[in-house]
């Protein structure tokens, strides 16, 4: 397989990272026709409880399948050990989640994660956030994959061409927000997955730092 083929293969392992966050969907369509309505934001807890369970549990499915295909069919483990991250990464890292912080608390009007825990009370609250903490991983490989394609095709790494492939597929998709058009939500998604991806670059893609920062950075 040349550079260009294995370049391909890693976006379309990308693309599947972000076809494996739609699956919420299939979940979500069966799941309303077992019990006879619509899930949604509006729906008893319980409903929305068992879609983030079932969400979840498929998601970690898939990003597994996603990481042993890429270590076993390409040797690509994406988390091997990474090189050392200088002082001032760290500070461009800690400018971008105050960025992030800032960006965030102007468009929910307020500290989100307060705002969140009025609107859905503590035990939706909480399995909401299980619920980001695992999206947060397959959005990291949109990122991850997206990255190392365009590395292999450009051999320009320090361009986060990750953070683009997810501004264009995970950020753009935000143009429908529950169920509304929203082109300022999918502005504002696809930005911060540009950050998402920069943060990647700065830490080295070490994906395990990388992770913790940009959870920090979706939940914050």
């Amino acid at each position: 397989m040349n550079t260009n083929e294995k370049g391909w293969k890693y976006l379309m392992l990308s693309f599947l990272a972000f076809a494996g966050l739609g699956l919420e969907l299939v979940i979500v369509m069966t799941l309303s026709s077992l019990i006879g309505q619509q899930v949604g934001f509006h729906s008893p807890p319980m409903h929305l409880i068992i879609h983030w369970i079932l969400t979840c549990i498929t998601w970690l499915g898939v990003a597994w399948l996603l990481l042993y295909n890429a270590k076993k069919r390409y040797g690509f483990d994406a988390f091997t050990a990474k090189m050392y991250i200088k002082g001032w990464q760290w500070i461009v890292v800690f400018v971008l989640f105050i960025v992030s912080f800032l960006m965030s608390f102007n468009n929910w009007g307020g500290f989100k994660p307060i705002l969140e825990l009025k609107a859905n009370g503590l035990l939706l609250f909480i399995f909401q956030y299980i619920y980001y903490i695992v999206e947060t991983i397959l959005v990291l490989l949109i990122i991850v994959f997206g990255q190392k394609a365009f590395d292999m095709w450009t051999k320009k790494p320090i361009i986060p061409w990750g953070g683009l492939v997810c501004a264009l597929t995970w950020g753009a998709v935000h143009i429908i927000s529950r169920g509304v058009f929203d082109i300022n939500n999918a502005l504002f998604s696809s930005l911060v997955s540009l950050m998402f991806g920069t943060v990647y670059l700065l830490v080295n893609k070490d994906i395990k730092i990388a992770y913790i920062v940009i959870l920090l950075m979706f939940i914050l």
